[in-house]
């Protein structure tokens, strides 16, 4: 059966809690290397992808729908053009394996979820997106919980730490240098001087050498 991933993308000034570490042009193309492994990761599970952006881009590996509006209001209009399964991948999870993704597209269920860190949601998979509507950000794992409730799915939650690990601030870094071996976000950091460091404390961090550091 053919399947196709959603990815919302947002290609200029993304990512701005890293802005302590990262300056705008950094943080794109940090934003650009996650993507890359998130879209490796959809091809090698079979599945096509399609990212949805907030500005032009372009891709090789990918077709583009750019659209202004809101995310829920952007992901809801793309949901309603898919006449086949359908993935939401957020492209912050570069940890995420081809693996990982097919176990959700083998769902017996007619919904396959990953809830994100904090009540978030990092993937959903539907098959029959266009009676779903996707709702982000706050408690978006209950409410999309809800929403399938509502439009009488059977869900399976899937509890993955490669899926589930989002990027969003410096601290998260962490997982990348230590899990993301063979992964380009991996070696963006480390070709930016990010390195594991452990505080007096013996918690692991981050650190970058001084002459790599953000402006």
């Amino acid at each position: 059966m053919y399947f196709h991933a959603l990815i919302p993308f947002k290609p200029v000034n993304p990512k701005t809690r890293l802005s302590c570490i990262l300056n705008q042009e950094e943080r794109e193309a940090f934003a650009r290397a996650m993507l890359e492994d998130v879209i490796a990761a959809v091809q090698k599970s079979g599945c096509s992808a399609t990212l949805l952006c907030t500005h032009s881009f372009k891709h090789e590996n990918a077709l583009i729908a750019v659209r202004t509006e809101p995310l829920n209001e952007a992901i809801n209009w793309a949901l309603k053009q898919f006449h086949c399964p359908a993935l939401i991948i957020m492209a912050d999870i570069p940890l995420v394996t081809a693996g990982g993704i097919q176990r959700l597209i083998r769902t017996e269920k007619d919904m396959a979820i990953v809830p994100g860190r904090g009540g978030g949601t990092n993937i959903i998979f539907l098959k029959k997106p266009q009676c779903f509507r996707a709702d982000y950000y706050g408690a978006s794992f209950l409410d999309h919980m809800r929403i399938a409730e509502e439009c009488g799915f059977s869900v399976e939650v899937i509890d993955s730490f490669r899926m589930s690990t989002d990027i969003d601030e410096k601290e998260d870094l962490v997982e990348i240098l230590i899990h993301g071996k063979g992964r380009k976000s991996r070696e963006y950091l480390e070709n930016s001087g990010f390195s594991i460091v452990l505080d007096e404390k013996g918690r692991v961090g981050v650190q970058r050498h001084p002459h790599e550091e953000a402006l």
